[in-house]
């Protein structure tokens, strides 16, 4: 038996990029914790990063190599892979092939799969996941500052006297930056203003919430920007010895917002919010705008990510403690995936395909004469020259497409009849059946290598794990196959520390302080040094020396030195709501749930707080359209349909919808909300419309409903709508069918495992109406529920769920009582989850309130709920004001 170790890594959720202690026992358990040391989170985690070690299991996981669904070798399979791709290049060239990667992956991994297609194959085709969450922030800053520079730091939320979160429901999304703005509200007074259309976690504790129309964020800036000139609140010194374009940009802005109240009447907001807003940003010097999705997915993203730069720039408040524009990106490397040039129309290095001298210069770098002269194209593009035939050869990296894209049918359809399809995971997603080829790659715990967070802090991610099966690192598995291409001499890296010296050593090449990325001082890191690399930002020109807010001279990484301002105007929405789709349907993330859940849905308690996909309604609109809480809906755009369970909510505007972006095939029958949403892109970042898609909604008819508690893990088929939940000791299948109800017990019989050896106990009523069956192992423990009746007319299974975890062998008396549900003692039931990460229920809270916690603080001291990520406050006030309200009647 080994030693008991604690390794520090990163989190690999989101952008916040926070410190882990990965704490293993002697016994190999694995527990973990937050870094106290690591300048992001300073111990902190949110649910998901405190729940990583129930992550850690093998169920599921690739673990060898597969061509065609069968088990192969891994030279059989590498050969395949560089035989296919070397075919598609020699008889339709280097643009017949394309890599579709992830900010899952660590930079290492992706400088290599980007030095492969752009230096040695030849072709920009390699994009992103990140194409769908940060792209218009790249364009806006390169468009704004030249290069894709983020200038502040985290320090900046502790220090800034106005925060203006825009388009981000950071409470749930970035907790812990959530939780760094909420201490400097109460220590030191700072205002918090959210603009969102929805009233979300975020908004519940603002100064501020401004629920303005989707898509009319320009018009706000812009109404921002002019009225800052109006008031005289513009550095002018600012502005004249630093920037350009200021003239054009304020002109447009006054034409395009010429008063107050056409602002507000064209975002749907009062005039009274609007002045408020604009008068707390002119009179707060420091005042950071932080941006997130809610700007970014957008058709007019980048427009909008420069309509905020530009108040920024218009009163200098860029570069100095406490103010700037913030982009805080939702995946753990985003921004070391734009560094390597993982976009398609970017250069390693932050350099440019428009600049030939660049292209030399990468080439030289390389020493590769192929390299790429043009950029490629972009996901949404590159999916559809799949769909066309023109690309004959897909890679597909850490990433799920097959849900994540938008128009996700049509993806599917062109993945299916692609000529060649590679696909490398760590687990069963919705793509990896269209792969040709599935290669088992390494999981987080076992990669080792670096990740950029939000603020340009390089952290290490250390692996504390063996490689279980056969599965290899992501950057081992594209030097392989570059080899077997031919390519060896170029992809002969032996460790990540070498991949990670060579990128260094691009970022300072022939680099005179005209691109601020650079990482000229670590490009000698020993392998010593690389292992215990201390989290820093770049740039790095040299080894102690870091420089942490940017742009605090003025001068910027222009041809000129000076920041440009960018004269931008409200567009009108790529498709408006009309008579056939009344609803502007918006997507996003939940607080517990992780892009498709290949993780998190495998962790009863980050299931537990939303535990099957819905659609959130106002009651106007629910009650408009025939609908109550907890009905199945049919939720329908011009792409496609899905089903969902519908979640009346006053935090949702009258017209307005809103569904969570995490359900795929492998937790849900048709859930996707890649499935609604439009392929119509931002014409200068590529990025998809995700946040304003006209839709539908109708009730589902359904003739019955079912409840399967099991141990097996299953992918149900032949039901209108099933969905599942992790919970302790197995899962939880809810069925749906518009079939009567003696039809449905046919078919939701169909999916009990009883073995040989169980014992079934059954019920059927004598109408046929009602079905209750238990399978009970030959030990004695239950190992199967089965429930079905009339909808609404389902019995309690807490104790049937509770049954599951246990495992022991049931008494007389629980036989007896196993078909009515109820346990025969009574069992007090927690409710639904509120805290994921004290495992905290909704009735534990209000028996809590009842005996006299009437606050967060009295709430927190005697349940621990809500005193770690604090993502879950929200819930409990709405809990507690319930409880006031009901005492108050």
């Amino acid at each position: 038996m080994e030693e008991a170790r604690e390794v520090r890594t990163t989190c690999p959720y989101c952008g916040v990029g926070c410190g882990v202690l990965a704490a293993i026992a002697a016994d190999g358990k694995t527990t973990v914790r937050g870094d106290p040391e690591h300048p992001a989170n300073f111990g902190r985690l949110c649910s998901k990063g405190s729940a990583l070690g129930e992550t850690l299991g093998l169920d599921g996981r690739l673990l060898h190599p597969k061509i065609g669904g069968r088990q192969a070798s891994w030279d059989e399979a590498l050969d395949l892979v560089a035989a296919k791709f070397s075919q598609a290049i020699a008889e339709h060239g280097p643009d017949s092939v394309a890599f579709y990667v992830s900010g899952q992956l660590l930079t290492e991994d992706y400088y290599v799969a980007n030095k492969l297609m752009k230096g040695f194959i030849g072709s920009a085709n390699i994009d992103t996941n990140s194409r769908l969450c940060m792209a218009s922030s790249v364009a806006g800053h390169r468009r704004a500052f030249g290069e894709d520079i983020v200038p502040g730091v985290y320090e900046d939320f502790d220090c800034a006297d106005l925060i203006v979160l825009t388009g981000s429901n950071t409470a749930w999304c970035h907790p812990v930056l959530y939780q760094r703005m909420l201490a400097a509200r109460r220590e030191r007074g700072t205002r918090i203003v959210v603009i969102d259309p929805r009233r979300t976690a975020t908004a519940d504790e603002c100064d501020l919430h401004l629920a303005l129309d989707p898509g009319t964020d320009v018009l706000l800036f812009n109404g921002l920007l002019a009225h800052l000139v109006q008031g005289g609140k513009i550095d002018a010194d600012f502005i004249r010895e630093s920037t350009t374009g200021f003239d054009a940009a304020a002109a447009l802005a006054t034409a395009d917002a010429p008063s107050i109240a056409r602002v507000a009447k064209g975002c749907g907001l009062t005039v009274a919010d609007v002045q408020a807003f604009y008068d707390l940003f002119a009179g707060t010097e420091r005042t950071v705008t932080v941006y997130s999705q809610g700007v970014n997915q957008s058709a007019h993203g980048t427009d909008k990510v420069n309509a905020i730069i530009n108040c920024h720039l218009a009163t200098g408040r860029i570069g100095k403690p406490g103010m700037g524009p913030f982009s805080v990106t939702g995946q753990p490397n985003a921004m070391g995936g734009r560094e390597v040039g993982g976009l398609a129309n970017q250069l390693a290095a932050h350099m440019d395909f428009a600049d030939q001298s660049a292209i030399d210069r990468v080439a030289r770098f390389w020493n590769a004469p192929d390299t790429a002269r043009r950029a490629g194209l972009k996901a949404v593009d590159m999916f559809q020259a799949v769909a066309d035939g023109r690309i004959k050869a897909l890679w597909i990296m850490g990433t799920n497409p097959a849900v994540s894209m938008p128009d996700a049918s049509r993806v599917r359809a062109a993945m299916s009849k692609c000529d060649f399809v590679v696909v490398s995971d760590v687990a069963r997603t919705d793509t990896t059946r269209y792969a040709d080829v599935l290669l088992p790659a390494a999981a987080w715990g076992e990669k080792d290598g670096t990740v950029t967070n939000s603020e340009r802090r390089i952290s290490r991610q250390t692996p504390f794990l063996p490689l279980p099966g056969e599965a290899k690192a992501d950057w081992r598995i594209i030097c392989e196959v570059a080899a077997r291409m031919g390519f060896g001499d170029a992809f002969a890296h032996r460790t990540p520390a070498e991949i990670f010296r060579e990128h260094a050593a691009l970022s300072a090449f022939e680099n005179d302080g005209g691109r601020l990325f650079d990482l000229g001082g670590v490009a000698d890191l020993s392998d010593a040094d690389y292992a215990g690399f201390a989290p820093r930002h770049w740039p790095a020109p040299n080894r102690d020396e870091q420089q942490i807010r940017l742009f605090a001279d003025g001068r910027f990484p222009t041809p000129d030195g000076r920041a440009r301002f960018v004269p931008v105007r409200q567009e009108a929405t790529a498709f408006t709501v009309d008579a056939d789709y009344p609803l502007a349907l918006n997507t996003g993330r939940l607080r517990d749930q992780w892009h498709t859940m290949t993780r998190t849905g495998n962790v009863p308690r980050l299931m537990a707080n939303a535990p099957e996909p819905a659609v959130d309604l106002n009651p106007a609109d629910a009650a408009a359209h025939h609908l109550k809480d907890g009905d199945l809906a049919h939720l329908s755009t011009r792409f496609g349909f899905v089903r969902a369970r519908v979640r009346v909510s006053e935090a949702q505007r009258r017209g307005q919808a809103f569904m969570p972006m995490h359900w795929s095939g492998q937790f849900a029958a048709r859930a996707a909300a890649g499935l609604l949403s439009s392929p119509v892109t931002d014409p200068h970042s590529g990025q998809p419309e995700l946040k304003h898609v006209p839709a539908r909604i109708v009730r589902e008819n359904t003739g019955w409903a079912g409840v399967l508690i099991t141990r097996r893990d299953l992918r149900p088929t032949g039901f209108v709508h099933w969905s599942r939940l992790a919970v302790e000791g197995g899962w939880v299948y809810e069925l749906t069918g518009t079939e009567p109800p003696d039809q449905g017990i046919l078919l939701a019989r169909k999916l009990l495992g009883v073995q040989r050896q169980d014992q079934l106990l059954e019920y059927v009523d004598r109408r046929g109406l009602a079905y209750r069956a238990a399978a009970i192992d030959e030990s004695g423990a239950m190992a199967e529920a089965l429930l079905v009746a009339a909808p609404d007319q389902l019995p309690m299974r807490d104790w049937l769920v509770s049954l599951l975890a246990t495992r022991e062998p049931l008494s007389a008396a629980d036989r007896r009582a196993l078909l009515s549900g109820r346990s025969p003692v009574p069992m007090p039931a927690i409710g639904r989850v509120v805290c994921s990460c004290f495992h905290v229920g909704a009735n534990q809270i209000a028996s809590a309130v009842a005996a006299g916690c009437d606050s967060l603080e009295a709430i927190g001291s005697t349940l621990r709920a809500g005193t770690n990520c604090g993502s879950c406050r929200s819930e409990i006030r709405a809990i507690i004001d319930a409880r006031h309200v009901q005492a108050a009647e």
